[in-house]
């Protein structure tokens, strides 16, 4: 009976020996490496490990700077800077003639930087509806005469009546036939009529309508070629690729205004953008279909200015229109994202 107890203790003394070994083979690691761990994170410098957090936050604040720095230099790719020709879109006036030219571009005859005409203003409008200030004056006058006409037939209407000094009513009887200029009626006609074809009492469509036709008469190449020197010539390998057979074609006169190049709708995208912008910031905030307009628009115009700065190889052309327009390098470069 003891020699059977004797072996049932020797068969679980076994089994417990194989169950401690298969559980040791599922350990991660051995308990020396674990201690050798422990002592080298224990014996590590604190000298080093200051001088380390030193380095990353050095270059931390580095590329931060950075950049900063480049993003500034890109500039605001939706408004860009303020020129006298952007802020002239907020009220359609015409600004001077001076703020539709970039003053860094030679002219394309030297001998006209010298002369007073060489870059004539367009005619300006500062009137709505098409209405020249000349033709509202003429209508004013005809107007007074017809007024003298009216008050031949019916004066009982005009006849004005007022106190003297003496304190008795005298009536007074305007001149028929030279009616007088500084007659109330008239004065009151005359101040609504301007009221009324001002551009400063327009809508935001009617200044919009007279920006588009000023961008037409400042960018359209019918007028810089009058004064912008060519774009730079190609290269000579390009030249000397051009055979007789493969000669590029020659160009098409002009026939009418530029209504449709690069820089026209630039300047009227650049319109556009400024009161949509404008717009958002104020009461606008929460329109969501407006920001997705701006952002298609803002991302037209770059691609408009891709094309025009390849396309003019960087010339006087595209530099004319970033400069008048106040566009920096971030309305054309790298990826434009609005929020």
């Amino acid at each position: 009976m003891d020699a059977l107890l004797l072996r049932l203790g020797d068969l679980s003394l076994r089994s417990s020996r194989q169950t401690c070994n298969v559980c040791r083979k599922f350990s991660s690691s051995s308990v020396r490496s674990t201690v050798a761990k422990t002592e080298r994170r224990r014996f590590r410098d604190p000298y080093t490990i200051v001088q380390a957090k030193a380095r990353k936050e050095a270059n931390i604040s580095r590329r931060s700077q950075l950049i900063k720095e480049r993003k500034d230099a890109l500039g605001d790719p939706v408004r860009g800077k303020s020129t006298p020709f952007i802020e002239s879109f907020d009220t359609a006036a015409a600004p001077a003639p001076s703020a539709s030219r970039s003053s860094a571009i030679p002219y394309k005859d030297a001998a006209k930087t010298t002369n007073s005409k060489a870059l004539e203003a367009p005619a300006s409008n500062d009137l709505n509806f098409d209405v020249a200030s000349a033709e509202l004056d003429s209508s004013l006058s005809r107007s007074l005469i017809w007024s003298g006409s009216r008050i031949m037939h019916r004066p009982e209407h005009f006849i004005e009546e007022f106190k003297t000094s003496s304190g008795k009513m005298e009536i007074k009887e305007p001149d028929l036939m030279n009616p007088d200029p500084g007659n109330k009626y008239h004065v009151t006609a005359t101040e609504a009529m301007r009221r009324i074809t001002s551009l400063a009492n327009s809508s935001s469509k009617d200044r919009l309508r007279v920006n588009i036709r000023r961008c037409i008469s400042t960018f359209g190449r019918h007028e810089t070629d009058k004064h912008l020197p060519p774009k730079p010539s190609p290269s000579a390998n390009f030249l000397a690729s051009q055979s007789a057979d493969n000669a590029l074609p020659e160009k098409t006169p002009r026939a009418g205004p530029d209504t449709g190049s690069s820089e026209v709708q630039i300047a009227v995208l650049t319109a556009r953008i400024r009161t949509l912008s404008e717009f958002l910031d104020g009461r606008g905030k929460m329109d969501k279909m407006n920001k997705r307009n701006l952002r298609l628009l803002v991302h037209k115009r770059q691609k408009l200015l891709r094309y025009l700065e390849r396309k003019e190889r960087g010339g006087p052309r595209f530099r004319n229109v970033v400069e008048v327009l106040g566009l920096e390098r971030g309305a054309w470069e790298g990826e434009i994202t609005l929020r």
